[in-house]
């Protein structure tokens, strides 16, 4: 097992920090708070995030402290010779005092113990294993909300002896607040008066989708609205040839889905909305820290098992109250019912009530 840092340990400060997510995109949209909080709270540390290098770009507008990595570890550093490559090149270039490490799964815990091997300590993130099995179990749920993944990300912090407080207020400097040269490739900047609304329909699982038939009819309802515009966010064949038949079919509606316009075009995108749409996904962590209000649905995940997206209140959190909810953590688990109740049961017109208010 690694070694952990404490933060009363010695009193002493890292001069560099080196931290590692490699995971979906909304796990490390998550980090970005706390990062971005920790590179303000020391602004004399360097600190160096190792990611997917897909998911560099989304650390919009980063601190001049935060140097981002890309490591591909499922081509470039694949296996344990290609973890123990990755971590002799980080050392070699980067010389870290300390490892935060805010995955903890095998590839993570093996940089860990590399470390270790050359005198680096670490501290990684707890995950609430027997706490999420208990919320959500078939019977006898504990339905009480766990601690969220950014306070757990803040803890490791804390344990190398960088304890935060909140200096993050979103990738821009207010809502609206992203220049029109940043999302000039998706459209052109938006008029005065005219609403723009965002939705993302889909999910990496079936357990946070909303019915797509229904879906559909609240972008037709919106549509038949004036002065309003919808942009369709989403990736992949499938969703590219949904969204594209929505587009062509209801006016005011442009897909943004397969156009690979990158993560900072399309997070300045939703930083000019006036409200997103989204499942318990990426897209909504990423329009929260885009400095949107966002409205989300909830169907086999809830909020209580710790992802609630970056400062959106409870009353945007659109769910079923029924008693089998949450029946998984991340949406991946067959529907014990075999319907999905838990989504179809939301109308289309409570989510066009909430969106309109």
């Amino acid at each position: 097992m690694a070694q952990s840092v404490d933060a009363a340990a010695d009193g002493k400060r890292p001069a560099t920090v080196l931290m590692a997510r490699f995971s979906a995109f909304g796990d490390v949209a998550m980090t970005i708070p706390v990062i971005y909080s920790a590179c303000r709270c020391y602004p004399e540390v360097k600190f160096v995030m190792v990611t997917r290098p897909s998911m560099t770009s989304m650390f919009v507008n980063p601190p001049s402290n935060l140097v981002l990595v890309g490591a591909d570890v499922k081509k470039d550093y694949d296996g344990v010779a290609g973890i123990r490559r990755l971590c002799s090149e980080l050392v070699g270039r980067f010389r870290p005092d300390v490892f935060a490490d805010l995955h903890n799964v095998l590839r993570t815990n093996l940089m860990s113990f590399f470390f270790r091997l050359r005198g680096i300590s670490s501290a990684r993130i707890v995950k609430p294993r027997a706490k999420r099995r208990a919320l959500t179990r078939a019977r006898n749920k504990t339905m009480l909300p766990l601690v969220s993944q950014r306070a757990r990300y803040r803890e490791v912090f804390y344990k190398i002896g960088l304890p935060l407080t909140d200096r993050f207020d979103g990738l821009f400097a207010r809502r609206g607040g992203a220049p029109a040269e940043m999302y000039a490739s998706i459209t052109a900047p938006k008029p005065a008066g005219e609403k723009w609304i965002g939705i993302a329909p889909f999910a990496a699982h079936p357990g946070k989708i909303y019915p797509v038939e229904k879906m559909e009819t609240v972008v037709e309802a919106l549509s038949r609205r004036g002065g309003i515009r919808v942009f369709l966010f989403g990736g992949g064949e499938h969703e590219k040839e949904v969204l594209g038949r929505w587009a062509a079919t209801y006016p005011g509606v442009t897909s943004l889905a397969g156009e690979r316009h990158g993560f900072a075009a399309e997070l300045a995108l939703m930083n000019q909305l006036d409200v997103m749409l989204s499942m318990d996904s990426a897209n909504m962590h990423l329009a929260a820290i885009a400095g949107t209000r966002t409205v989300s649905i909830w169907g086999a995940t809830h909020p209580y098992c710790g992802f609630k997206p970056w400062r959106q209140t409870d009353a945007d959190m659109i769910q079923a109250p029924l008693a089998c909810r949450p029946c998984s953590v991340f949406g991946d688990k067959p529907c014990r019912r075999g319907d999905y109740l838990c989504l179809s049961a939301i109308s289309p017109e409570l989510i066009l009530e909430k969106l309109l208010q």
